[in-house]
Order: C-alpha cells, then sequence, then structure tokens
C-alpha cells in the first residue's frame, strides 16, 4: 500500500516538472517570437520598416552590432576599425550634435541624409535629384557588384560637389569615397535594409556587404528627437530635401505668372447693342421652364405674390413695406371674396403640385382684377 502510494507520487512530482518545463518553454518563445513594433529602421523592431532582420543576420555573420540611441552613445563605441551606420537623421537636431558625429572616427555609411547631414558628415556630395530605382550596380564598387541588381524603390541621387574621386552606382543612388583617411558611403534609401526589402532582389546581399565591412558596427538609427530647436536650431527648409525645396520654388513662380496673366487689365468697358431683341413673353417662359425643371413651387409662387403685391401697393394707397395686416385690411375692403380666402392667397402656404401653382395664379389674377376695378 505504501509502494504503490510512494510511485504514484514520484509519477505525479515527474508530471508536474514536465508541466512546468513545457509552460516556461511557450512562456520564453511567446516573448523572443512576439511581434515587436517600432519606427523606421529600428534595429529592435520587426516590422516592415524595422531592421531586427538585418542585425540578426550581421550578428550571425560574427560582426559586433552596437546600438546606439544618442550621440554620446556614438562617441564612447567609435573606434577607427569600426562603421557608423547613420540613419533617420533628421532626428539629430543642431549643428553641434552633428559635428560631433563627424569628429567620430572610422568609415561612415549614410542613408537618406539630410541636407544638413549630408553636409557635416559627407560635404564632398550634392543631391542631383530623385528617380525610383531597380537596375544593376554599373560600377566598380565590390560590394554592389557582388549584390547585382536591387530594388531601392523611391531614392534620392548623388553627384561630386568637391575635388574627391567619387564611385557613383545604381544611377548615383549608391556614391562612396575617401576622404580624411576614411570611407564615406552615401545611400539615397533605406528601404533595402529594412524587414520588408530584404525580400526583394539582391537587396539583402547589398545590406550585408555595406553594413558587414567592418567588425564592429555602431547603428545610429534614433527614433525621437535629439537636442534642442534654438535661435539657429533646425528649421523646416533644413528637413526637406534639396529636390523639395527647389520644386516649392518652381510652383511659386508659377503661381506668380499665373497671378499675372489672369490679373491682366482688360481696358474700360464698352457699350454694345443687344445683338437681338429678347421678348418679355420668352424671357417669363424660360424663367417657368426653369422652376418647373427644378420643381421649384415655392420661388415661383413668392415670384407671383411679390410681383402682385408690388402692383397692388399703389393703388390701395400704402407704401412698399406695409405690413400683412395693412395689406388685408385695404385688400378686404375692395374684394368681394372671404378675408380668410385673401390671406390664404397673399401670405399662404408654399404649394404643394403644378395644379396648385395654377390656381394660385388663377387667385392673385382674379384679386388684383377686382381690386384694379373698385
Amino acid at each position: 500500500m505504501s509502494t504503490t502510494i510512494g510511485q504514484r507520487w514520484r509519477t505525479g512530482r515527474w508530471i508536474a516538472v514536465a508541466l512546468i518545463a513545457i509552460t516556461a518553454v511557450t512562456a520564453a518563445g511567446a516573448f523572443f517570437t512576439a511581434p515587436r513594433p517600432g519606427g523606421r529602421m529600428d534595429p529592435e523592431s520587426t516590422s516592415s520598416d524595422g531592421a531586427r532582420a538585418l542585425v540578426t543576420l550581421l550578428r550571425d555573420r560574427g560582426v559586433e552590432v552596437v546600438v546606439a540611441t544618442t550621440v554620446a552613445d556614438v562617441e564612447q563605441a567609435a573606434r577607427p576599425d569600426t562603421l557608423l551606420l547613420a540613419a533617420e537623421t533628421y532626428y539629430t537636431r543642431g549643428t553641434d550634435l552633428l559635428g560631433r558625429l563627424a569628429d567620430v572616427p572610422g568609415d561612415r555609411l549614410l542613408l537618406e541624409p539630410t541636407s544638413r547631414a549630408r553636409q557635416a558628415l559627407a560635404p564632398d556630395i550634392r543631391l542631383s535629384g530623385a528617380s525610383i530605382l531597380t537596375m544593376k550596380p554599373d560600377c566598380d564598387l565590390p560590394e554592389a557588384k557582388r549584390a547585382g541588381t536591387v530594388q531601392l524603390g523611391s531614392t534620392d541621387t548623388y553627384e561630386k560637389a568637391g575635388d574627391a574621386d567619387l564611385t557613383r552606382c545604381y544611377g548615383g543612388a549608391l556614391v562612396r569615397y575617401q576622404a580624411d583617411g576614411r570611407t564615406v558611403t552615401v545611400v539615397g534609401s533605406a528601404d533595402f535594409m529594412t524587414n520588408g526589402g530584404l525580400l526583394q532582389e539582391g537587396n539583402a546581399a547589398l545590406a550585408m556587404n555595406l553594413a558587414g565591412g567592418r567588425p564592429r558596427l555602431i547603428w545610429y538609427a534614433p527614433q525621437q528627437s535629439e537636442g534642442e530647436i534654438g535661435a539657429e536650431g533646425t528649421s523646416l527648409t533644413d528637413l526637406m530635401p534639396d529636390a523639395v525645396t527647389w520644386i516649392v520654388w518652381q510652383l511659386c513662380v508659377t503661381v506668380l505668372l499665373l497671378a499675372v496673366w489672369q490679373g491682366r487689365r482688360l481696358g474700360p468697358l464698352v457699350a454694345e447693342k443687344l445683338p437681338v431683341v429678347v421678348r418679355a413673353s420668352e424671357t417669363v417662359e424660360g424663367r417657368a421652364r426653369l422652376y418647373r425643371s427644378r420643381r421649384a413651387r415655392g420661388q415661383a409662387a413668392e415670384a407671383l405674390r411679390t410681383a402682385t403685391l408690388q402692383r397692388l401697393a399703389p393703388r390701395l394707397g400704402l407704401g412698399p413695406n406695409a405690413s400683412p395686416t395693412a395689406v388685408l385690411d385695404a385688400v378686404a375692403m375692395r374684394y368681394a371674396g372671404d378675408a380668410m380666402t385673401v390671406q390664404h392667397v397673399l401670405f399662404g402656404p408654399s404649394p404643394s403640385s403644378d395644379s396648385d401653382l395654377l390656381h394660385l395664379a388663377q387667385a392673385l389674377d382674379d384679386i388684383e382684377r377686382q381690386v384694379t376695378k373698385s
């Protein structure tokens, strides 16, 4: 009896341990595989705009990826043999912060740099345009030649602005040059490095070749603004690409020319005779047809009543602004019908049908005829 109880206890204990282990493994798996939202180029985000897939691939390849959220983190992690990947640079506000990034040792990989970031970190290039590119590298850069055809999507293109020997790939969407003992690489689009962009043709290879060129990579893609905007801080025009600035200026010139054209003087008015004489009956019939096509019985009734009152007022000795009561009293003295009928005809509701509108016109004509003859 005691042996059976002991066996059951040992069996139940192992079952409990197994259940606890399964629960722990399931919870851990859910924790590590659960979706992690985040901003664009966020190294921890698993969304389509995040970059967790590329960071994971780089670490599996043996690259030490250091995530830096501030410029101070970049300065602390930087070494001469490191590669600084800088994306989302519009969050880095202030020339002092960009100047500190420019003083960091090591190579640079800039993705979609703003105009101020480009001036501080890649001053030997300038923006040449924007396009949608899916093409072969057409250059001698090893990283691009190994990747082959890529789909960069909508991207900026660059050209040489200084004396540096510039290598242009993919129509200028990817450029590289040497300056001050460092390699500076600029790409006009970061879409090919995101989780959603890696799956397209050649994108993963190009991303791995560019970001994995050094054993230590500093990933600087801030997800919130750093630095205060002062009197000399970043303005809206600083955040706009150069191409957008030119488009805005072109639109302003176009609007100005259009205003001048539309506002031209046509000279003084010249009185001319009408080419034809339109009879009053045709005008009345045309207006009546418009009322009928729109079923505007209320407007038609109002026009009839107003015209009748305007003709009756002088005959009744009333002014143009006489009250309805004064009009009814004056008409009742000369009209043979009921006073309630007069009130309904002159000031009643709008007719509900074409037949009622016709009867109203006849009643108004009858009232005006009796008042005129009296």
